[in-house]
């Protein structure tokens, strides 16, 4: 009777083994077993990481938005190497210097040659403009329209609250200065190899994305440098124009309106308006008939550049409608600040060009699939 007991209690010892085995590889409670509640939970991950991603960008807005300036410099030092190289079949490296000595020099003959008259009447705008902007006034209340009390503080004080406070370190002196000089050498370096940095974001991509990728950047390089090459030459003829015409007139100030207008002709709508009224109040500052040459002077330059060289240069490539660059600049000129509303027009020219390469693929897509079913 001994000995078959002895199998019995050998065969529990074991069972027991076996459970306190099976018990220690059994899922714990921090184990997720339902499908359903790891899905949700990968939902909630990736919505979480969503909004951790936009706090983060709004919080590292500035630095976005210089390093896209930078890139945007980066397509116009770019467009000039390129077009140099029709003419002078050179290196790329030896074209993309001459086009940074030609832009150094440029600068260097601006603030050597026109520099301290750009500055003695920069001086007397703001006296110029603010006289001007009082007799508006006062006629306004002679005629009844009410008691206007405008003051150099009030007018700083609308405009900062317009152009938006996210990125208001660019709005001074220093922070403008600073922020140029990072723009032009972030330009430089990424127009002395473009390919290595487009490599590099490709390869962070799935392999099934990268050839997506690199049909998308290369059409948005293009159509940037085009966009860019309108402005440049607008900026150029709008610029050069009036300060040619005011010297002719006599209107003051010719160097400094000449130099505002071309700066100002970088952003579309908005900076001709605000070129505009700043040239027809310095003009009527020297009497009734320069201020009539003033309007006409606008009108021309505005015609010239409106009507010939953005049909000529910008349009043709990048179709955006007025009324959208318009939206984009109040909505990022409030949000981003002065940064914002000079890259709008770029920043949307972008996403229109993603958007038609997505609806290429969709339908490209779709025409496969029906291929497929016939």
């Amino acid at each position: 009777m001994a000995a078959t007991r002895k199998p019995a209690a050998t065969h529990t010892a074991a069972s027991a083994a076996a459970k306190a085995e099976a018990h220690r590889e059994a899922p714990g409670p921090t184990e997720i077993r339902s499908q359903l509640v790891r899905t949700e939970l990968l939902k909630a991950g990736v919505w979480i990481g969503l909004a951790l991603l936009i706090g983060i960008c709004i919080v590292l807005i500035q630095p976005i938005l210089l390093i896209f300036a930078g890139i945007v410099m980066a397509s116009m030092l770019d467009g000039g190497t390129r077009l140099l190289g029709r003419v002078l079949p050179i290196g790329r490296g030896w074209r993309l210097l001459i086009v940074c000595l030609s832009l150094l020099a440029f600068l260097g003959w601006t603030i050597m040659f026109a520099g301290s008259q750009i500055a003695d009447q920069a001086a007397t705008l703001q006296t110029v403009v603010m006289a001007q902007i009082e007799r508006i006034a006062a006629w306004a209340s002679d005629h009844g329209m009410g008691n206007l009390e405008i003051d150099t503080k009030t007018i700083t004080d609308n405009i900062a609250g317009t152009v938006g406070r996210v990125t208001a370190a660019v709005g001074t002196v220093l922070g403008g200065l600073t922020s140029l000089v990072m723009i032009i050498v972030l330009g430089i370096f990424i127009a002395i190899e473009p390919r290595l940095y487009e490599r590099g974001v490709a390869w962070m991509l799935p392999m099934k994305s990268r050839e997506n990728f690199y049909i998308t950047t290369a059409r948005m390089g293009f159509t940037l440098r085009r966009l860019m090459a309108g402005r440049l030459l607008g900026m150029l003829v709008e610029g050069i124009g009036t300060w040619l015409a005011c010297l002719a007139v006599g209107i003051p100030m010719a160097a400094l309106m000449g130099l505002l207008t071309g700066l100002l002709a970088f952003i579309p709508n908005i900076g001709a308006i605000v070129s505009g009224v700043l040239l027809v109040l310095v003009g009527f500052s020297a009497g009734t008939d320069t201020g009539l040459w003033a309007i006409a002077i606008y009108f021309i330059v505005q015609t010239v550049d409106g009507y010939l060289i953005v049909p000529m240069v910008a349009k043709k490539t990048v179709d955006l409608a007025p009324a959208l660059v318009l939206g984009a600049q109040i909505l990022f000129g409030a949000l981003l600040g002065l940064m914002g509303l000079f890259l709008a027009d770029p920043i949307v020219a972008m996403i229109k060009v993603a958007l038609e390469r997505e609806a290429e693929r969709n339908a490209g897509a779709a025409n496969t699939k029906t291929a497929a079913g016939s």
